[in-house]
């Protein structure tokens, strides 16, 4: 696929994705959709890449939302459409993903803009970073995980205030209720997301990935994440992973993993 409003980059074991609409403040619309699905899509099938950094174009804005010209116009079944493709394609895809995906926030986030940063695993912000959902005052609520996900992160209370309000927080105060891990200059943005990504991807692949995996099996209820964790812990056992990190635990040396 030709990417027009994506930049795909990788670098040794790092896909960079930049959301480029900087003129539109990275607003999420239909191609865009299409084309973080292709590239995350790949980064999955290629065992060069470990992990997955995402960041919007420019200063302003991370994804400032979604492009509202695209369904001022739909009807409910078109709503529940647009919400189900949007979860299929992008943001269950991110969630789901075995390899870690962390968000470089920069700028606004709003709406979708936050809600693809709920989806990732790890959410480093930039100071001057404003987080927020803003849908009610369209007469909407968030369609892409963000009743779910924000509540997952910061509890039921706020949630409920982000929500109902329709409030932007500033990064600090996201920070403070453990809706992103780190604040950083934005001078410092990329770099410290890259100096995490590369910190993760020097641990064992295997255990990163079935680490995901029992952490995401405690968000689901149809499910018991204690029988998950202890599957996953025994499959570990079993892998070159394991034999290599103990290895060199007794060695007194650097483990040297290597990816499939």
């Amino acid at each position: 696929m030709k990417y027009e409003n994506i930049l795909v980059d990788k670098k040794e074991e790092i896909l960079w994705i930049t959301i480029n609409r900087e003129s539109k403040l990275n607003a999420l619309n239909k191609p865009t959709l299409d084309e973080l699905n292709d590239a995350i899509s790949n980064a999955q099938n290629d065992a060069e890449i470990g992990g997955i950094i995402i960041t919007g174009a420019g200063e302003k804005a991370f994804v400032a939302g979604a492009d509202i010209s695209e369904f001022s116009s739909y009807n409910n079944e078109e709503g529940k459409v647009l919400a189900k493709q949007g979860h299929d394609k992008v943001f269950d895809l991110i969630a789901n993903s075995p390899k870690p995906v962390i968000a470089a926030i920069n700028g606004f986030a709003l709406g979708g803009g936050l809600e693809l940063t709920l989806a990732c695993q790890i959410r480093i912000a930039s100071e001057n970073a404003k987080l927020g959902l803003p849908e009610v005052t369209l007469g909407l609520i968030p369609g892409y995980g963000g009743t779910q996900r924000l509540t997952q992160l910061v509890g039921r209370g706020k949630a409920m205030e982000m929500i109902l309000t329709a409030d932007m927080i500033n990064a600090e105060s996201a920070l403070s209720f453990g809706l992103v891990n780190q604040v950083v200059p934005l001078v410092d943005l990329l770099a410290t997301s890259e100096g995490m990504m590369k910190k993760i991807l020097s641990r064992s692949p295997k255990a990163i990935k079935a680490a995901i995996t029992a952490i995401n099996a405690s968000l689901d209820s149809s499910i018991n994440g204690f029988e998950v964790e202890i599957e996953e812990f025994g499959n570990c056992f079993g892998t070159d992973d394991f034999k290599e990190g103990v290895a060199a635990f007794l060695e007194k040396r650097k483990a040297n993993f290597k990816r499939d």
